[in-house]
């Protein structure tokens, strides 16, 4: 599924490979932990192995259930990965016996509670592209800039969709009844799938309408946009390169809650300064809808799930974010571009990357 790209350059071909040395996440967890409680907490680092992988052999390994278990987020097998799991306290004594050469405890503290499924802020990257040339470093260097000045689309990666690009369809089959899953892990995955798919389409739209209204002068819109002419004004005016429409849901910045957009000029000044964003919605029961202008571009992307959405849990989901702390460093002798940067939780890496170069290796 191609997704359309904010920013605008000619092709950069490089190199990017997921593997140990070129790329590693590290968890940025959503609290500071106690010190102390019944829960032992491990900061781990685990390579060429998924979450659940190194989640299974630390079972094995030490005697725990999985399901004593907590973790805050799944992370994929390839790569270098940093992050936080929780034990229950009492088999302490038993990672005396804890070896293996594809996880090692960097460090461990206690907690009062389990670690859940989203108990983390965000992640911290670091990315090693090579085969760049000194040129090509310069351009990075610019959009990198450019992105943490005005953010980029957030995108649902390539791995939610699987290697052959048809999860989506499976969850979509599976909804209709034209196809069957026994595993409730599974069919949800699917489905979630899904709606990634249905998200993707309609934050891709937004893109394009925004790239119109960068582009084109009010008359033009005017012939484009079958929107008051007030209302083109309006959404012309705004600085910030992804434009609200009337009845967008917005919701604050990081963290807060939803609203419907009622003042878009007024909400564009505080787009523009990071302080809200706009969100895209997952369809499902509980999500909240959008009105206006907004809502008829949601239905043109939505109207096929209507049978379908008091069978599935939905939610509002930011579709602009904006990247943090990055920095880079081009080493010329080696032709590598290597760069930092944090993404809050739920976003994808390799949406940043595609928006720089080419696809990733995968």
């Amino acid at each position: 599924m191609d997704k359309l790209l904010y920013l605008t350059h000619p092709k950069i071909d490089v190199t990017f490979t997921k593997n140990s040395k070129d790329f590693i996440v590290e968890e940025v967890p959503l609290y500071d932990f106690t010190g102390e409680g019944e829960h032992l907490i491990l900061k781990i680092r685990k390579k060429e192995m998924t979450t659940w992988s190194a989640i299974q052999k630390i079972s094995e390994i030490i005697g725990v259930k999985v399901r004593e278990i907590g973790y805050a987020g799944l992370k994929d097998r390839d790569g270098f990965t940093i992050q936080y799991i929780s034990i229950p306290k009492k088999y302490e004594r038993e990672l005396k016996n804890f070896e293996n050469d594809k996880i090692k405890i960097l460090e461990t503290t206690y907690h009062k509670n389990k670690i859940k499924i989203g108990h983390l802020k965000g992640n911290r990257f670091f990315i090693r592209l090579k085969k760049v040339l000194p040129t090509q470093a310069d351009i990075l260097k610019s959009l990198l800039e450019k992105i943490e000045s005005n953010g980029i689309p957030n995108y649902f990666g390539y791995q939610r969709f699987g290697r052959d690009k048809e999860n989506f369809i499976i969850g979509k089959e599976l909804l209709e009844g034209k196809r069957r899953e026994r595993s409730r892990k599974r069919r949800d995955f699917f489905i979630s799938a899904y709606q990634s798919h249905l998200f993707n389409l309609w934050l891709s739209k937004r893109v394009e309408i925004s790239k119109l209204f960068e582009a084109f002068s009010i008359k033009e819109l005017e012939k484009l946009f079958n929107y008051p002419k007030e209302i083109i004004k309006e959404i012309k005016s705004q600085k910030q390169f992804c434009k609200i429409l009337p009845g967008d849901i917005m919701h604050h910045y990081p963290y807060g809650k939803a609203f419907i957009s009622n003042n878009i000029i007024e909400e564009s000044e505080r787009f523009y300064k990071k302080e809200i964003t706009l969100t895209g919605l997952l369809f499902g029961k509980r999500a909240i809808k959008s009105s206006g202008i907004a809502k008829e571009l949601e239905k043109d992307i939505f109207d096929e799930v209507k049978p379908f959405e008091e069978r599935v849990n939905g939610n509002r989901r930011f579709a602009w974010i904006f990247p943090k702390e990055i920095e880079s460093n081009y080493k010329e002798k080696e032709a590598w571009f290597e760069f930092n940067f944090y993404l809050p939780k739920g976003s994808y890496a390799t949406t940043l990357l595609e928006e720089l170069s080419e696809l990733p290796n995968r």
